[in-house]
Protein backbone atom coordinates (compact mmCIF):
# COMPACT_ATOMS: atom_id res chain seq x y z
CA UNK A 1 0.00 0.00 0.00
CA UNK A 2 1.12 3.49 -0.53
CA UNK A 3 2.11 5.18 2.77
CA UNK A 4 2.28 8.99 3.33
CA UNK A 5 5.55 8.78 3.63
CA UNK A 6 6.15 7.84 -0.18
CA UNK A 7 3.84 10.72 -1.20
CA UNK A 8 5.96 13.08 0.71
CA UNK A 9 9.31 12.14 -0.17
CA UNK A 10 7.52 12.00 -3.76
CA UNK A 11 6.18 16.02 -2.99
CA UNK A 12 9.43 17.04 -1.89
CA UNK A 13 11.37 15.33 -5.47
CA UNK A 14 8.49 17.41 -7.08
CA UNK A 15 9.78 20.74 -5.37
CA UNK A 16 13.34 20.38 -5.37
CA UNK A 17 13.85 18.41 -8.39
CA UNK A 18 17.37 16.94 -6.54
CA UNK A 19 17.53 13.24 -4.19
CA UNK A 20 20.05 15.03 -2.25
CA UNK A 21 18.14 18.16 -1.46
CA UNK A 22 14.63 16.61 -1.07
CA UNK A 23 16.62 14.51 1.65
CA UNK A 24 17.30 16.94 3.29
CA UNK A 25 14.31 18.99 3.35
CA UNK A 26 12.70 15.91 4.94
CA UNK A 27 15.41 15.03 7.25
CA UNK A 28 16.57 11.83 6.01
CA UNK A 29 19.57 10.38 4.56
CA UNK A 30 19.23 10.14 0.58
CA UNK A 31 19.21 6.29 0.58
CA UNK A 32 16.62 6.19 2.26
CA UNK A 33 14.44 8.69 0.45
CA UNK A 34 15.85 6.67 -2.91
CA UNK A 35 14.57 3.53 -1.09
CA UNK A 36 11.25 4.61 -0.57
CA UNK A 37 10.21 6.24 -4.07
CA UNK A 38 11.71 2.69 -5.76
CA UNK A 39 8.95 1.01 -3.16
CA UNK A 40 6.49 3.46 -4.27
CA UNK A 41 7.29 2.57 -7.79
CA UNK A 42 7.01 -1.16 -7.42
CA UNK A 43 3.84 -0.93 -5.22
CA UNK A 44 2.61 1.25 -8.42
CA UNK A 45 4.33 -0.72 -10.75
CA UNK A 46 4.95 2.20 -13.35
CA UNK A 47 8.29 4.68 -12.94
CA UNK A 48 6.99 8.26 -11.22
CA UNK A 49 10.86 9.22 -11.48
CA UNK A 50 13.69 9.51 -14.39
CA UNK A 51 17.10 9.43 -13.03
CA UNK A 52 19.60 11.77 -14.65
CA UNK A 53 23.03 12.56 -13.26
CA UNK A 54 22.93 15.22 -10.81
CA UNK A 55 19.18 15.37 -11.53
CA UNK A 56 15.80 13.89 -11.20
CA UNK A 57 12.39 14.35 -13.28
CA UNK A 58 9.34 13.33 -12.55
CA UNK A 59 7.70 11.27 -15.51
CA UNK A 60 3.96 12.07 -16.55
CA UNK A 61 2.68 9.65 -14.26
CA UNK A 62 5.07 10.84 -11.47
CA UNK A 63 3.79 14.41 -11.75
CA UNK A 64 0.06 13.04 -11.56
CA UNK A 65 0.73 10.82 -8.58
CA UNK A 66 2.18 13.99 -6.90
CA UNK A 67 -0.15 16.20 -7.66
CA UNK A 68 -2.57 13.93 -6.33
CA UNK A 69 -0.52 13.01 -3.44
CA UNK A 70 -0.80 16.80 -2.35
CA UNK A 71 -4.14 15.77 -1.90
CA UNK A 72 -4.31 13.29 0.79
CA UNK A 73 -1.49 14.91 2.21
CA UNK A 74 -3.46 17.88 3.26
CA UNK A 75 -6.39 15.75 3.87
CA UNK A 76 -4.16 13.83 6.23
CA UNK A 77 -2.89 16.91 7.79
CA UNK A 78 -6.37 17.89 8.44
CA UNK A 79 -7.14 14.74 10.19
CA UNK A 80 -4.22 15.13 12.44
CA UNK A 81 -5.16 18.71 13.14
CA UNK A 82 -9.45 18.07 13.91
CA UNK A 83 -8.39 15.27 16.49
CA UNK A 84 -5.57 17.67 17.90
CA UNK A 85 -7.26 20.50 18.48
CA UNK A 86 -10.82 19.77 19.75
CA UNK A 87 -10.13 20.98 23.04
CA UNK A 88 -9.46 24.48 22.52
CA UNK A 89 -9.46 27.56 20.05
CA UNK A 90 -5.74 28.06 19.27
CA UNK A 91 -4.36 25.61 21.26
CA UNK A 92 -0.84 23.79 20.14
CA UNK A 93 0.72 24.26 16.83
CA UNK A 94 -0.57 26.91 13.69
CA UNK A 95 1.69 27.76 10.80
CA UNK A 96 0.70 31.08 9.59
CA UNK A 97 2.20 32.90 6.42
CA UNK A 98 2.20 36.47 6.18
CA UNK A 99 2.68 38.80 3.17
CA UNK A 100 5.96 40.89 3.50
CA UNK A 101 4.16 44.12 2.95
CA UNK A 102 2.25 43.14 5.84
CA UNK A 103 4.18 40.84 8.39
CA UNK A 104 6.30 43.79 9.43
CA UNK A 105 3.82 46.08 10.39
CA UNK A 106 0.71 43.91 12.01
CA UNK A 107 2.52 41.18 13.32
CA UNK A 108 3.87 43.47 16.25
CA UNK A 109 -0.06 44.94 17.00
CA UNK A 110 -1.59 41.19 17.17
CA UNK A 111 1.47 38.71 18.56
CA UNK A 112 1.49 40.44 22.29
CA UNK A 113 -2.35 39.83 22.12
CA UNK A 114 -1.96 36.27 20.68
CA UNK A 115 0.41 35.37 23.61
CA UNK A 116 -1.79 36.96 26.35
CA UNK A 117 -5.13 35.29 25.41
CA UNK A 118 -3.86 32.28 24.13
CA UNK A 119 -1.02 30.91 25.78
CA UNK A 120 -0.87 27.27 24.51
CA UNK A 121 -0.79 28.27 21.01
CA UNK A 122 2.55 28.04 19.53
CA UNK A 123 2.39 30.00 16.21
CA UNK A 124 5.00 29.59 13.39
CA UNK A 125 5.20 32.38 10.94
CA UNK A 126 6.35 32.29 7.08
CA UNK A 127 6.89 35.58 5.44
CA UNK A 128 6.94 35.00 1.64
CA UNK A 129 5.38 36.40 -1.11
CA UNK A 130 1.83 35.32 -1.99
CA UNK A 131 1.92 32.51 -5.04
CA UNK A 132 4.16 30.99 -2.51
CA UNK A 133 1.77 31.58 0.44
CA UNK A 134 -1.11 30.25 -2.03
CA UNK A 135 0.40 27.13 -2.59
CA UNK A 136 1.61 26.18 1.04
CA UNK A 137 -1.81 26.36 2.18
CA UNK A 138 -3.15 24.37 -0.53
CA UNK A 139 -0.80 21.62 0.11
CA UNK A 140 -0.98 21.81 3.79
CA UNK A 141 2.69 23.14 4.49
CA UNK A 142 1.06 26.07 5.92
CA UNK A 143 -2.56 25.91 8.00
CA UNK A 144 -3.22 29.78 7.05
CA UNK A 145 -2.48 32.62 5.33
CA UNK A 146 -2.68 36.49 5.75
CA UNK A 147 -2.66 38.62 2.40
CA UNK A 148 -4.59 40.26 -0.21
CA UNK A 149 -7.35 39.50 -1.48
CA UNK A 150 -9.30 38.46 -3.77
CA UNK A 151 -7.47 35.26 -4.34
CA UNK A 152 -9.58 33.15 -7.06
CA UNK A 153 -8.80 30.12 -5.81
CA UNK A 154 -11.61 27.57 -5.37
CA UNK A 155 -10.03 25.35 -2.91
CA UNK A 156 -9.50 28.61 -0.51
CA UNK A 157 -11.97 29.85 1.91
CA UNK A 158 -10.98 33.52 3.42
CA UNK A 159 -12.20 35.73 6.16
CA UNK A 160 -11.45 39.67 5.38
CA UNK A 161 -10.02 40.94 7.46
CA UNK A 162 -9.74 44.97 6.93
CA UNK A 163 -9.28 47.64 4.40
CA UNK A 164 -5.93 49.30 3.75
CA UNK A 165 -5.88 52.15 1.92
CA UNK A 166 -2.68 53.32 -0.26
CA UNK A 167 -1.15 56.79 0.23
CA UNK A 168 1.48 58.54 -1.68
CA UNK A 169 4.92 58.85 -0.11
CA UNK A 170 7.09 61.47 -1.34
CA UNK A 171 10.24 63.17 0.19
CA UNK A 172 9.63 65.86 2.93
CA UNK A 173 10.42 69.13 0.71
CA UNK A 174 7.61 67.84 -1.82
CA UNK A 175 5.93 71.39 -2.44
CA UNK A 176 2.76 69.79 -2.42
CA UNK A 177 0.37 70.27 1.04
CA UNK A 178 -0.58 67.19 2.85
CA UNK A 179 -4.23 68.53 2.77
CA UNK A 180 -4.06 68.16 -1.61
CA UNK A 181 -5.27 65.22 -2.64
CA UNK A 182 -3.45 63.15 -5.32
CA UNK A 183 -4.91 61.92 -8.88
CA UNK A 184 -3.49 58.88 -10.48
CA UNK A 185 -2.06 61.19 -13.30
CA UNK A 186 -0.58 63.33 -10.85
CA UNK A 187 2.32 60.71 -10.14
CA UNK A 188 5.21 60.72 -11.75
CA UNK A 189 5.94 57.61 -13.21
CA UNK A 190 9.37 58.19 -13.88
CA UNK A 191 10.08 58.92 -10.24
CA UNK A 192 7.98 55.38 -8.97
CA UNK A 193 9.73 52.77 -6.66
CA UNK A 194 8.04 49.65 -6.14
CA UNK A 195 8.93 46.35 -4.90
CA UNK A 196 10.62 44.05 -6.69
CA UNK A 197 8.27 41.29 -9.05
CA UNK A 198 6.16 38.47 -7.49
CA UNK A 199 5.22 41.28 -4.67
CA UNK A 200 0.86 41.84 -5.04
CA UNK A 201 1.53 45.46 -3.64
CA UNK A 202 3.60 46.11 -6.94
CA UNK A 203 0.92 45.09 -9.31
CA UNK A 204 -2.03 46.89 -7.04
CA UNK A 205 0.15 50.21 -7.20
CA UNK A 206 1.03 49.59 -10.78
CA UNK A 207 -2.72 49.01 -11.97
CA UNK A 208 -3.45 51.88 -10.45
CA UNK A 209 -1.29 54.04 -11.96
CA UNK A 210 -2.73 52.91 -15.58
CA UNK A 211 0.79 51.99 -16.70
CA UNK A 212 1.45 47.71 -18.44
CA UNK A 213 4.86 47.83 -17.48
CA UNK A 214 5.90 44.60 -15.40
CA UNK A 215 9.67 44.20 -16.07
CA UNK A 216 12.72 44.90 -13.82
CA UNK A 217 12.01 48.82 -14.06
CA UNK A 218 8.32 50.69 -13.68
CA UNK A 219 7.99 51.13 -17.13
CA UNK A 220 9.03 53.61 -20.04
CA UNK A 221 11.37 56.11 -18.77
CA UNK A 222 10.74 54.53 -15.26
CA UNK A 223 13.32 54.18 -12.17
CA UNK A 224 15.58 50.72 -12.82
CA UNK A 225 14.55 50.23 -9.16
CA UNK A 226 12.85 47.43 -7.56
CA UNK A 227 12.98 46.10 -3.93
CA UNK A 228 12.48 43.40 -1.98
CA UNK A 229 10.62 45.19 1.45
CA UNK A 230 8.99 48.57 1.38
CA UNK A 231 11.60 49.51 4.22
CA UNK A 232 14.41 49.95 1.62
CA UNK A 233 11.65 51.93 -0.80
CA UNK A 234 11.17 54.46 2.21
CA UNK A 235 14.46 54.85 2.34
CA UNK A 236 15.13 55.88 -1.23
CA UNK A 237 11.79 57.75 -0.74
CA UNK A 238 13.40 59.28 2.22
CA UNK A 239 16.76 60.34 0.28
CA UNK A 240 15.37 61.89 -2.83
CA UNK A 241 15.26 59.39 -5.35
CA UNK A 242 11.52 58.86 -5.79
CA UNK A 243 8.36 58.39 -4.50
CA UNK A 244 6.08 55.32 -3.95
CA UNK A 245 2.69 53.89 -3.14
CA UNK A 246 2.50 53.03 0.72
CA UNK A 247 -0.27 50.78 2.44
CA UNK A 248 -2.16 52.89 5.01
CA UNK A 249 -0.66 50.11 7.67
CA UNK A 250 2.95 50.79 6.54
CA UNK A 251 2.79 54.45 6.43
CA UNK A 252 2.12 54.17 10.47
CA UNK A 253 5.24 52.93 11.23
CA UNK A 254 7.08 54.58 8.40
CA UNK A 255 5.89 58.34 8.91
CA UNK A 256 8.35 57.98 11.92
CA UNK A 257 10.49 59.21 9.75
CA UNK A 258 10.49 62.86 9.33
CA UNK A 259 12.37 62.83 6.24
CA UNK A 260 9.11 61.75 4.53
CA UNK A 261 5.41 62.60 4.18
CA UNK A 262 2.62 61.03 3.00
CA UNK A 263 -0.51 62.36 0.53
CA UNK A 264 -3.79 61.19 0.45
CA UNK A 265 -4.79 60.21 -3.12
CA UNK A 266 -8.18 61.70 -4.73
CA UNK A 267 -11.29 59.41 -3.88
CA UNK A 268 -12.24 56.78 -4.18
CA UNK A 269 -9.13 55.98 -2.60
CA UNK A 270 -7.51 53.00 -3.87
CA UNK A 271 -6.18 49.97 -1.30
CA UNK A 272 -6.56 46.48 -0.78
CA UNK A 273 -8.50 43.82 1.43
CA UNK A 274 -6.35 42.10 3.50
CA UNK A 275 -7.67 38.52 4.60
CA UNK A 276 -7.31 35.16 6.08
CA UNK A 277 -7.26 32.26 3.36
CA UNK A 278 -7.40 29.01 4.33
CA UNK A 279 -8.13 25.49 3.09
CA UNK A 280 -11.84 24.81 2.72
CA UNK A 281 -11.17 21.28 4.17
CA UNK A 282 -9.38 22.70 7.20
CA UNK A 283 -11.45 21.40 10.51
CA UNK A 284 -9.82 24.57 11.97
CA UNK A 285 -11.97 27.17 10.84
CA UNK A 286 -13.19 28.24 14.95
CA UNK A 287 -9.22 28.96 15.29
CA UNK A 288 -8.90 31.01 11.99
CA UNK A 289 -11.99 32.98 13.50
CA UNK A 290 -10.70 33.60 16.70
CA UNK A 291 -7.45 34.80 15.10
CA UNK A 292 -9.54 37.08 12.71
CA UNK A 293 -11.16 38.63 15.87
CA UNK A 294 -7.85 39.30 17.28
CA UNK A 295 -6.78 41.11 13.81
CA UNK A 296 -10.02 43.42 13.81
CA UNK A 297 -9.73 44.05 17.28
CA UNK A 298 -6.08 45.42 17.00
CA UNK A 299 -6.77 47.02 13.90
Amino acid sequence: MVTLRQLRYLAALAKHGHFGRAAEACAVTQPALSMQIKDLERTLGVKVVERRPGEVMLTDVGREVARRGEDVLAASRDLVDFARHRGGVLTGRLTLGVIPSLAPYLLPRILPVLQKQFPELRLELRETQTKQLVDDVKNGTLDAAMLALPLGEPEIDALKLFDDLFLLAVPANDPRPVEQRIRAGDIDQSRLILLEDGHCLRDQALAFCATAARGGGVGAGGMAFAASSLSTVMQMVASGYGVTLIPQIAADVEQRDQRVKFLRLENPQPGRSIGLAFRKTSPRKADFEALGDVVKECM
